[in-house]
């Protein structure tokens, strides 16, 4: 073994560890649900007739985005950040989109530079990004695909749909160095509305709206290639929609515990998808009757969409917080030092780009580990 890979020098596990090896917290993937998540969407995409473009801001890590093209038929990725995007092309995915805009001077260059090594492709929807886009373009030699995001609910991003947004498209079309490609219509807000008939309008109105903006497109010459949106709590509505042609799921691939809240059409909680992603931990006091303090604080994973759920222990709760630590409530003190549990994030984006690994465990032993690849790529 080399001192690199010394377990606690640079990495929490090594393949054929046990479970109860593995250095804690970390971030723990249980490879079998995992597996099956990602088969389930591709079935469901090609039962769609669309296709999928897997989100890999969730996830941050090359390994995984590489296994949901691979095993998975996704298209290609999604981030959010050029340097997300440097760090998915180096380690050698292909086809990338930018869900998001690209402002700043220093980083339109970098766009331009990815866009001469695959193809790269980002939102827009302000014609004077649009011409410092196409400026960089022509400096650089290469082509940028675009897409027109129309704000369709989401309240953040997006030119307004119809008329506005035809004008833009026609500006991306006439841009040297651009290429058109199609809409970006992503209803944020309705992802986590749990009740499904408040996620439906949410969706049916924001479908209207893209509707609207084919058509005129349409009659004005212009073609979508493109037509992206959804996400994990919404995937069915905009996949039947008969316009959109690309999804953009990521947390399905590990369901965080605030996704297992959202409801299906029965009234309960989506069942497509299993929980796969942990947190590990383990147990480090138990001197307090009733409860016992785990390793994994507010270090080890974010609580900005609610605390974490104890995985498989119902008669376990969670209380409070700190940087290092957590306590969980423990009635029957049934815990003792160094007893693991797996705990489900609340959020898994912003958990996982506090780690700098993952230990894919099957059966309860350590297959492999992967890097967060562009964890902390923000710029």
């Amino acid at each position: 073994m080399s001192e690199a890979m010394e377990v606690g020098y640079d990495v929490p596990a090594l393949p054929d560890m046990t479970e109860a090896e593995v250095q804690t917290p970390c971030l723990a993937i249980d490879l079998e649900p995992f597996e099956r998540n990602v088969s389930r969407m591709r079935e469901i995409c090609e039962g769609l007739g669309v296709r999928h473009r897997a989100h890999g801001k969730m996830h941050r890590s090359a390994d995984i985005a590489r296994y949901q093209i691979e095993a998975g038929g996704a298209c290609g990725i999604c981030c959010q950040k050029v340097s997300e995007a440097e760090a998915f092309q180096r380690a050698g995915l292909a086809d990338i989109l930018i869900t998001n805009q690209v402002t700043e001077p220093a980083k339109i260059d970098r766009l331009a530079r990815l866009a001469g090594r695959g193809r790269i492709i980002v939102c827009a929807d302000d014609p004077a990004n649009v011409a410092a886009i196409s400026e960089a373009a022509q400096r650089r030699g290469t082509q940028i695909e675009v897409l027109v995001e129309i704000e369709c609910g989401a309240g953040r991003c997006g030119i307004a749909p119809g008329a506005p947004a035809v004008t833009l498209a026609k500006a991306i079309d006439a841009a040297p160095g651009l290429r058109f490609s199609g809409l970006q219509a992503y209803q944020g807000g309705a992802q986590h509305k749990r009740p499904f008939s408040e996620r439906q309008a949410l969706v049916e109105a924001a479908i209207a709206d893209v509707r609207t903006t084919v058509d005129l497109l349409s009659a004005a010459g212009l073609a979508c290639d493109i037509i992206g949106g959804a996400g994990t709590g919404t995937y069915n509505l905009e996949g039947a929609s008969g316009l959109y042609n690309e999804l953009q799921c990521g947390s399905y691939a590990f369901m965080d515990a605030d996704y297992a809240k959202v409801l299906d059409q029965a009234g309960q909680p989506i069942s497509e998808f299993e929980h796969a992603l942990f947190v590990l931990t383990s147990v480090m006091s138990t001197a307090v009757p009733g409860q016992a303090v785990c390793d994994a604080g507010l270090k080890a994973h974010s609580i900005d969409s609610g605390p974490p759920v104890v995985f498989g222990r119902p008669g376990l709760g969670i209380g409070k917080f700190s940087d290092e630590h957590g306590v969980i409530a423990d009635p029957e003190n049934t815990l003792k030092l160094n007893d693991r549990l797996r705990l489900v994030p609340g959020h898994c984006d912003p958990t996982c780009n506090l780690h700098d690994w993952y230990v894919g465990i099957r059966n309860g032993v350590v297959e492999t580990l992967w890097p967060v690849t562009a964890r902390g790529k923000g710029y």
